[in-house]
């Protein structure tokens, strides 16, 4: 707005803004010359109610006054140095890589200017500098470089400060500034909007000595950032591509009311269905920004929407964002499903399960693929493979170890077929053979000893015009299985005691632990049904293989069960999480989540410490080797993180990248605790 308004100024109104701050900088011969400004500042600090400069000037050294700042001063504060410089640029990369364009662009014009391009965040503090070499030079004796903090509570009266204190595009001129040492500046400064919200997440300034005093500096700051607000939503347009292509990828509109899809910056990207919210298209959510870990972000949803519906979504090794996918709740009727009721915000049944299916084994909740949770490229080529075997009505054997998620998979391949029926599942190896026949078969009054007085339908019947799960398939006795073998060719059932065939039509989903190939050479189990019920087949890998997904997982089920026992979340410290990435899980995911369940409820402590960890994951933790090892025990947490950090560095071989990445943190929190630690001296030791 304030940009617009300096471009298409007509009106004395309009005039008076474009001028600004700038001791009305469309004028030849400088209204207010440095000395009459030079007398007006020396009078302001004396105490003198009536100073004659502009209001707008009066105001910026009233602030820099009141911020406590040394008049006197030759120089603006550092905010970061070292290793955080590095941090810093890291935190705002969407930002630099938006004027990188621009900097080479206009590095030819500015060599010989005396004049330098400076880039700050949204606080104030140089991200980047490029121009003229001396310029350059002599900036760096006030801090005016990278790493410099120009906020007008700590530098004065500035022009970056003051652009970011009051919105607008801003020109201070020599004796204008607050501070005396950088009196000899000429500075030139446009706030960057971010695009959607127009939150200022930047300025672009142009820095020199008076000598380069002219209003085209401004039109030209404020062009330049205009030009990087047009790349950041050419930039933010393809990531927006990026996440929506994932989402929809996620989303099955059979399984599902709703989807809502949020950026990396918090702001709403794209809602389908009747979800009522807050914000609108391109608005922030409050409570999600990037400062913040997209996991955290489940704690600020809106009324009404649930935390177990909400994902992070990461690409290729990126958080690009989070979705949630918002349920239906739907009722059943033989041979026909239908969208019943939406939980919506606002409505009777918002943020919990109602009707008689809730937890039960029809629940339309748990039979979707968008529920299954993984990002490694092992996970989502078996999650693609499911969703095209779902439509085709053959027989399934899903294969994996124990705990990987083999019911779940059944259970997304049922309902997104979308066939409607009921989905009925058996466990093979839980009881003997005559109740497994049974349980599968039913049977009539007097079949056998304890048989009920009206005689039970099977497994086979209940799941008729639906889904028949069978578990670990391959314990079923050898006995029983040519009776399985024969329903399944002939679609034809016998109670036990009974004679009458009963016409059933269900589709099998096998699943096993087992290698039944093997098996059937052992000639543990029957070939003839080994080829009937692998027609297609799904292997489930283990969590080993997950890679990327041992950290979204271990956020899922922390959050996911806290709320279920109305405990506060707990953080793991890096060397838990390096634990947790090292362990082989023989149990998968049902270990892990078992494992976080009791982190959860065996301590109110907010951070989980290397010792209440089971003594097994302990034992095969796997250290990476350094010049100087640090034993994993230490009688702190603080050493023991410091440990972890250590060794991690030496691993990646000094790429603190590569060591962030390995710890679960990002790099800026590593450079923190670098220094926290006292540890930089390791960085270039170990990069050598």
């Amino acid at each position: 707005m304030a940009r617009h308004q300096i471009e298409n100024a007509s009106s004395p109104g309009d005039q008076s803004v474009m001028h600004g701050l700038m001791a009305q900088a469309q004028r030849a011969d400088v209204l207010h010359s440095d000395r009459d400004t030079m007398r007006a500042w020396e009078r302001f600090l004396a105490g003198e109610s009536s100073v004659a400069v502009p209001s707008a000037l009066i105001a910026s050294w009233q602030r820099s006054l009141a911020s406590g700042v040394n008049p006197s001063a030759s120089l603006a504060p550092f905010a970061v140095h070292g290793d955080a410089v590095d941090a810093l640029r890291w935190r705002h990369r969407e930002l630099l890589a938006a004027a990188d364009r621009l900097f080479a662009a206009t590095g030819d014009l500015f060599a010989d200017s005396h004049s330098i391009l400076l880039l700050t965040n949204q606080d104030g503090v140089i991200l980047k500098a490029a121009g003229d070499l001396r310029t350059l030079t002599a900036g760096e004796k006030i801090h005016l470089t990278t790493g410099g903090d120009w906020r007008e509570a700590m530098a004065g009266t500035n022009g970056i400060g003051t652009a970011l204190a009051t919105g607008e595009p801003t020109y201070i001129h020599g004796s204008e500034h607050f501070c005396e040492g950088i009196k000899s500046w000429s500075c030139a400064a446009a706030p960057i909007c971010e695009p959607g919200t127009g939150a200022i997440i930047g300025v672009l300034d142009i820095s020199g000595p008076p000598s380069t005093y002219q209003i085209n500096n401004l039109t030209l700051a404020i062009t330049a950032a205009r030009q990087i607000e047009m790349v950041l939503a050419e930039q933010s347009a393809r990531q927006h591509m990026r996440l929506l292509a994932f989402c929809l990828q996620r989303l099955s509109s059979s399984d599902a009311a709703g989807m809502i899809a949020i950026d990396r910056r918090g702001r709403l990207v794209h809602t389908t269905g009747r979800v009522p919210l807050p914000v609108g298209i391109g608005e922030r959510f409050p409570g999600m920004d990037e400062s913040s870990a997209v996991a955290d972000w489940a704690r600020h949803l809106p009324q009404g929407l649930r935390a177990e519906w909400f994902n992070p979504v990461v690409v290729e090794g990126s958080t690009i964002g989070a979705m949630l996918v918002v349920p239906a709740i739907r009722s059943r009727s033989p041979g026909k499903r239908t969208a019943e009721r939406i939980n919506v915000p606002g409505s009777a049944t918002a943020g919990g399960e109602t009707g008689s299916e809730a937890g039960s084994e029809a629940d339309p909740q748990r039979n979707c693929f968008a529920q299954i949770l993984g990002q490694s490229a092992v996970m989502l080529a078996a999650v693609n493979r499911g969703r095209q075997l779902a439509r085709r009505r053959v027989p399934v054997l899903i294969e994996g170890e124990t705990g990987v998620g083999k019911e779940l998979f059944a259970r997304a391949i049922h309902g997104e077929e979308g066939g409607g029926g009921s989905f009925v599942a058996y466990n093979c190896g839980a009881a003997s053979k005559e109740l497994i026949g049974s349980e599968l078969f039913g049977h009539v009054h007097g079949a056998f000893t304890g048989a009920t007085a009206e005689g039970r339908p099977g497994r086979f019947e209940l799941a008729h015009g639906g889904t028949l799960c069978l578990d670990e398939i391959g314990e079923l006795p050898l006995e029983l299985q040519p009776i399985l073998l024969r329903a399944l060719e002939e679609g034809v059932v016998y109670r036990l005691g009974d004679t009458q065939p009963r016409r059933v039509d269900v589709r099998l989903l096998a699943m096993t632990n087992r290698n039944l190939h093997d098996e059937v050479k052992s000639g543990r189990f029957r070939g003839d049904l080994y080829y009937r019920i692998s027609v297609t087949r799904i292997r489930i890998p283990p969590l080993r293989e997950r890679d990327i997904d041992i950290d979204l997982l271990v956020e899922h089920f922390n959050r996911r069960l806290a709320l279920r026992h109305a405990v506060p979340l707990r953080r793991l410290n890096p060397e838990v999480m390096a634990v947790l990435r090292a362990y082989s899980w023989p149990g998968n995911v049902r270990e892990m989540r078992n494992i976080i369940e009791n982190l959860l409820l065996t301590s109110r402590e907010e951070e989980v410490g290397l010792d209440e960890l089971p003594a097994e994951l302990l034992a095969e933790t796997v250290t990476v080797g350094t010049e100087e090892p640090v034993p994993l025990q230490s009688t702190s947490l603080e050493e023991t993180e410091r440990a972890a950090i250590a060794r991690a560095v030496h691993g990646a071989h000094g790429n603190l990248a590569q060591a962030a990445r390995s710890l679960g943190v990002s790099r800026s929190t590593l450079y923190r605790k670098l220094e926290i630690y006292q540890l930089e001296s390791i960085v270039k030791p170990a990069m050598e």
